[in-house]
C-alpha cells in the first residue's frame, strides 16, 4: 500500500504539475488566480485519498459529495493530459522537420493555439465520456457445442463484470444493468469479479436487509447465478465483499466447480489477489481443470483475462473482465501492453474461447470514452440445432 500510495502521488500529482504549468502557459493568470489554480490543482491531487480516508472513517455522504467532482476531474486531467502530450510530440516532430524542410505552417500549431484547441477538446470529450458511462450495451456471442445434450436446448448466459458497486455506483446504475438483464431472459447469470468496491467497508453494508444486494438478488436467473472474485472484492475487505455477493443471490466459486443440469460445468478461480503466493492461482487453476470431465461443456469464470499456457484447452470457454477495455481513450493502449488479449470473444491457439467483457460499470471516473459499458449475452447451443 506505502508502494502503491507513492506511485499514484508520483504519477497523477505530475499530471497535475504538467498541466498547471500549460494552463499558466495559455491564460497567464494574474497572482490572485494563480494561487487559486495552485489550492485547486493540489487539492484535487489528494481528493482521491480523502475519499478514502472518509470511508474508512464511515463518513460516507462525505466521501459521496467530494468524490464527484474529485473523480470527474480526474478522468478530465486524463483526457486533457495525454492529449497535450500528443499535441507536444506533434510539435516537436513538426519542429525538428522544420530543420530540414523549412515550410512554415499556419499559426494554429504554436503552444498556446494548440492547448487552447485541446483543452476545448477535453472538455468535449469528457461530457461525452460522462454520457457514455451510462448506456449498457449488449454485447451478444452465439456458439456452438456438441457437448450440450439435445433436450438442453439453448443455454442462455449473462456476464456482468466490474460492476464497482460503491460511492459513485448505486441504484440508478443497478436499475439500468438489471433492465438489460430482465430484458434478454438468461438462464445463468455471472459476475466475473470486482462486483463491489470500498463502500461496502462497513458491517451494516452487508445486511440482508441492503437495498443493493436486494436489488440484484431479485433479478431472476432459473439455472443460478454465480460470481468469483477480483482484486477488488479483496481491496473493499474480502468477508465484507463475500458476504454481500452471497445477499445479491450468488453462489461464489472459490477454485471449485459446480455441474448444472442443461451439460454445463462452471468453474471459478480466485484473483491472484488473493493469493500470497505468485505462481499459486496458475498451479491451482489447472489442477482444477485437470480433474474435469470433458464431457459437459466447461465454462471458465476468472476476473482477470489470461490464460497460462498448461490451462489452454482444458475448457471450452473462459469469461472475464478487469482491463474496463482501458475505460477512457487511449488508455486501452496501455492496458492491451498488460493484458494482450482484446476484448471480445477470441479463440486461442488450443481451440478455447475467451470471452473479454469491457465491464458493466466504472471505476474511478465516471467516464468511458470509446469503451462504453456493457453486459454479455452468451447464447450456447447444441451443435445438433445448426445442421
Amino acid at each position: 500500500m506505502t508502494l502503491f500510495l507513492i506511485t499514484f502521488l508520483a504519477l497523477y500529482g505530475g499530471m497535475h504539475l504538467y498541466a498547471f504549468f500549460k494552463l499558466r502557459h495559455i491564460f497567464q493568470p494574474q497572482k490572485g488566480l494563480t494561487n487559486l489554480l495552485v489550492f485547486w490543482l493540489f487539492f484535487m491531487t489528494v481528493v482521491p485519498l480523502l475519499v478514502r480516508a472518509a470511508e474508512q472513517s464511515g463518513m460516507e455522504k462525505a466521501a459521496q459529495v467530494i468524490a464527484w467532482p474529485g473523480y470527474l476531474w480526474m478522468g478530465f486531467l486524463f483526457i486533457f493530459t495525454s492529449t497535450l502530450l500528443f499535441g507536444d510530440a506533434v510539435r516537436f516532430t513538426y519542429q525538428f522537420v522544420l530543420r530540414f524542410f523549412p515550410y512554415q505552417l499556419p499559426g494554429f500549431i504554436s503552444s498556446q493555439n494548440s492547448c487552447k484547441t485541446i483543452l476545448v477538446l477535453a472538455i468535449i470529450a469528457s461530457s461525452y465520456a460522462f454520457i457514455e458511462a451510462g448506456h449498457i450495451q449488449s454485447d451478444h456471442v452465439v456458439i456452438t457445442s456438441p457437448k450440450l445434450p439435445p433436450s438442453a436446448a439453448r443455454v442462455r448466459i449473462v456476464q456482468i463484470s466490474d460492476v464497482h458497486i460503491g460511492l459513485l455506483v448505486q441504484e440508478d446504475r443497478l436499475q439500468k444493468i438489471a433492465e438489460k438483464i430482465r430484458a434478454a431472459q438468461p438462464d445463468i447469470i455471472v459476475s466475473t469479479g470486482d462486483l463491489v468496491d470500498g463502500k461496502l467497508n462497513r458491517d451494516d453494508a452487508i445486511s440482508d436487509r441492503n437495498p443493493l444486494a436486494i436489488f440484484l438478488a431479485s433479478i431472476p436467473a432459473p439455472s443460478g447465478k454465480f460470481a468469483v472474485i477480483g482484486n477488488h472484492e479483496v481491496y473493499a475487505g474480502l468477508p465484507v465483499s463475500l458476504a454481500f455477493t452471497r445477499a445479491a443471490g450468488f453462489t461464489i466459486l472459490r477454485n471449485q466447480s459446480i455441474s448444472l443440469k442443461c451439460g454445463i460445468t462452471i468453474s471459478g478461480i480466485d484473483d491472484r489477489a488473493v493469493n500470497i503466493k505468485p505462481h499459486s492461482t496458475q498451479d491451482i487453476e489447472e489442477t482444477l481443470l485437470s480433474s474435469l470431465s470433458h464431457d459437459s461443456f466447461q465454462l471458465l469464470l476468472k476476473h482477470r483475462p489470461e490464460i497460462p499456457q498448461k490451462s489452454d484447452g482444458l475448457f471450452d470457454m473462459q469469461l472475464s473482465g478487469h482491463v474496463h477495455g482501458g475505460q477512457i481513450f487511449p488508455f486501452n493502449f496501455l492496458v492491451r501492453l498488460k493484458h494482450p488479449i482484446p476484448c471480445g470473444t477470441t479463440t486461442t491457439r488450443a481451440g478455447s474461447r475467451i470471452h473479454v467483457s469491457r465491464g458493466t460499470g466504472t471505476w474511478g471516473p465516471p467516464m468511458r470514452l470509446f469503451a462504453p459499458p456493457e453486459i454479455t449475452i452468451i447464447d450456447i447451443i447444441p451443435q445438433q440445432k445448426t445442421q
